[in-house]
C-alpha cells in the first residue's frame, strides 16, 4: 500500500521531471538561437573584411555603400535575435500566457521596425 508521503514524493519527482524537460527544451532553443547569432556574426565579420578590401583597392563607392548597407541590415537582424533571446530568457513567465503573448507581439513589432 502506498502511503501519502510516498505519493507526494512521486508527484514531486514527476513535477521535477516535467520542469527539467521544459528547461532542456528551452536550453536547446537557446542553444540554437545562440549558434544562429554566432554564425551570423562570423558572416558579418567576413562582410566587414570584404568592405575593408574594397576600400583598400579603391572600389566604386556605390558598391562599397551597397555592402555597408548589407552589413548594417545583417547587424539589425542579429540585434533582433538577441532581443528575442532576451525576452525568452528574462521577460517571459511560463505561467502567464497573456503576458507571453504581449511580449511576443512587442518583439514582432521591434523586428518589423528593424527591417
Amino acid at each position: 500500500m502506498i502511503n501519502k508521503e510516498d505519493k507526494l514524493m512521486d508527484d514531486e519527482l514527476v513535477d521535477d521531471a516535467l520542469i527539467n524537460d521544459e528547461l532542456m527544451n528551452d536550453m536547446s532553443i537557446n542553444d540554437e538561437l545562440a549558434k544562429d547569432i554566432q554564425v551570423r556574426l562570423r558572416k558579418i565579420a567576413g562582410q566587414v573584411k570584404g568592405i575593408e578590401k574594397m576600400v583598400s583597392s579603391e572600389a566604386c563607392c556605390k558598391n562599397i555603400l551597397v555592402q555597408v548597407a548589407a552589413a548594417r541590415a545583417a547587424m539589425n537582424k542579429v540585434g533582433g535575435l538577441v532581443l528575442e533571446r532576451y525576452t525568452k530568457n528574462c521577460l517571459i513567465h511560463k505561467d502567464d500566457p497573456v503576458e507571453e503573448e504581449k511580449i511576443q507581439e512587442l518583439v514582432s513589432t521591434f523586428l518589423m521596425f528593424l527591417k
